[in-house]
């Protein structure tokens, strides 16, 4: 039995799917300092047009992220090793811990130098970071559509061929 033909046994108008969409974290390369020093990502799910992207971090010990504030909302699922926001240092993330964290917060990410091995953090993030610097002035901004240029500069760079992932549907017209 087909995907279609279980969907059309429902009472329920579904999209029609021919696939499922599902990738192996193994068969992604890891894009190494694509964030700056020991700071490395694999795309899992990039949709710039609803801002929503899905990555798997990996952190060396002692990186620490701009300070930064999300527009939306992000879920992060710490896999391996320690991260904390240096606001709330007796909240340390550990292997096993789950986050949520509301749109419009604000902190710093950092991964504590005595770690002894990467941290590894799955994140699905809806919107963007907008990174400021020590003094509060405009860094950078980091989303779906950055991501997917830093993923083909840095897969270009790297050497790696092009980097398989998941996207989000395309805007266009109707035929009608």
């Amino acid at each position: 039995m087909t995907a279609v033909q279980t969907a059309s046994k429902v009472p329920v108008v579904s999209l029609p799917q021919t696939e499922l969409l599902t990738l192996n974290v193994n068969d992604i390369p890891l894009l190494k300092d694509a964030l700056g020093p020991g700071i490395s990502f694999q795309p899992l799910f990039l949709d710039p047009e609803m801002g929503i992207w899905s990555i798997l971090g990996t952190f060396a010990p002692g990186v620490e992220l701009p300070i930064h504030l999300h527009t939306g909302g992000v879920h992060g699922y710490t896999l391996k090793g320690k991260w904390l926001y240096k606001e709330y240092p007796d909240q340390p993330q550990t292997a096993g811990s789950y986050l949520y964290e509301p749109a419009s917060s604000v902190h710093t990410f950092a991964v504590p130098p005595t770690n002894i091995e990467d941290t590894v953090v799955l994140f699905v993030i809806n919107g963007a970071n907008v990174g400021f610097t020590e003094d509060g002035q405009f860094h950078s901004v980091l989303d779906a559509v950055t991501v997917q240029k830093l993923t083909e500069q840095c897969a270009e760079a790297q050497g790696l061929g092009p980097v398989k992932y998941l996207t989000g549907g395309t805007a266009k017209y109707t035929t009608g």
